[in-house]
C-alpha cells in the first residue's frame, strides 16, 4: 500500500478502534489518529482527507446504534442536521481564508472553559431540564457555528457540541452524546467530499481504519446505553483534558 508498511497499517486500523470507543462516547478521537497518520509519514492534506473517511465510519455506526437505542430521532434532529450541514459547508469554503494558527491559540483556552464547567458542575447532565434556548434558534446558531469550526478545523468540535446540549437544550449527557455524533456525521460528510474532490482521500487505508472504527464505536455506544451519565461525564473530562494537551503541544513545540 501506498505509503505505509503492513505493520504501519496494522497500527494505523488499531489506534482507528481506540479512536472510535473513545470518539463514540465523548468525542476527540482525531487525537488519536491523526498523529498517528503523521507518525508514519503520510503527507498533512492526505492524512485529513482520510482521517474524515474512516471517522465517518465511527460516527455513522454510533449514530445508527444510539438510534437504536431510543436515545436519538433522526427527524427530531432534521434542523440541526440541515444548519450543520450548512455551517461545514462554509467552513470548508472559507478554510484558506482564515488563519489556522488563531484558532488553534484560542481554542484550548475555550476547551479548558468546558473543561471547569463540566468539572465544578458536578450535576449537569445527569437528567432532561428544561431547555433554556428555543429548539430552532439553538440548532441556527450552534449548527451553522459549530458545524463552520469542524469544516474549517475540527479538534474538540465534539465536547462543544455535548456541552452546548447538556447547558442549553437541557439534555441529559447519554442524549447529548447521541445527539452530537449525528451531528459529527453530518459534518464529517461535508469535508469528506470536499477532500474526495480535490483527491487527498487514501480509500483502501481509509476503509480497513474505517472497520476499526466501527468495531470501536459499536463498544463505545454499548457501554454507554448500559452505563449512567457519571461514565459518560468521566470520560468525557479526560478526552477534552486530552484534547487540551495535544493542542497546547503542537502550539509551542
Amino acid at each position: 500500500m501506498e505509503y505505509v508498511t503492513t505493520f504501519q497499517v496494522l497500527l494505523l486500523v488499531t489506534g482507528a478502534f481506540f479512536a472510535g470507543f473513545v470518539d463514540s462516547i465523548a468525542g476527540g478521537g482525531g487525537i488519536i489518529t491523526l498523529p498517528l497518520f503523521l507518525s508514519v509519514g503520510i503527507p498533512p492534506h492526505l492524512a485529513l482527507g482520510t482521517n474524515k473517511l474512516q471517522a465517518s465510519f465511527g460516527s455513522l455506526t454510533a449514530s445508527l446504534r444510539y438510534r437504536h437505542s431510543g436515545l436519538i430521532s433522526f427527524r427530531k434532529l432534521k434542523t440541526g442536521i440541515v444548519f450543520t450541514l450548512a455551517g461545514a459547508a462554509a467552513g470548508t469554503a472559507a478554510i484558506q481564508s482564515i488563519p489556522a494558527d488563531f484558532l488553534n491559540m484560542v481554542l484550548p483556552v475555550l476547551l479548558l472553559g468546558v473543561f471547569l464547567y463540566t468539572l465544578f458542575s458536578p450535576r449537569m447532565g445527569e437528567l432532561d431540564v428544561e431547555a433554556r434556548i428555543p429548539v430552532f434558534r439553538f440548532y441556527l446558531l450552534f449548527g451553522l457555528a459549530i458545524g463552520f469550526y469542524d469544516g474549517f478545523f475540527g479538534p474538540g468540535t465534539g465536547s462543544f457540541w455535548t456541552i452546548a446540549l447538556a447547558t442549553l437544550l437541557g439534555m441529559n449527557l447519554k442524549r447529548a452524546t447521541a445527539t452530537t455524533k449525528v451531528m459529527n456525521f453530518t459534518s464529517n460528510i461535508v469535508s469528506l467530499t470536499v477532500f474526495i474532490l480535490g483527491g487527498k482521500v487514501l480509500f483502501l487505508l481509509g476503509i480497513l481504519m474505517g472497520i476499526g472504527q466501527l468495531s470501536g464505536a459499536w463498544l463505545g455506544t454499548h457501554l454507554v446505553v448500559k452505563n449512567g451519565t457519571r461514565f459518560v461525564r468521566t470520560i468525557f473530562l479526560i478526552v477534552v483534558a486530552a484534547t487540551i494537551a495535544n493542542l497546547v503541544v503542537r502550539r509551542f513545540l
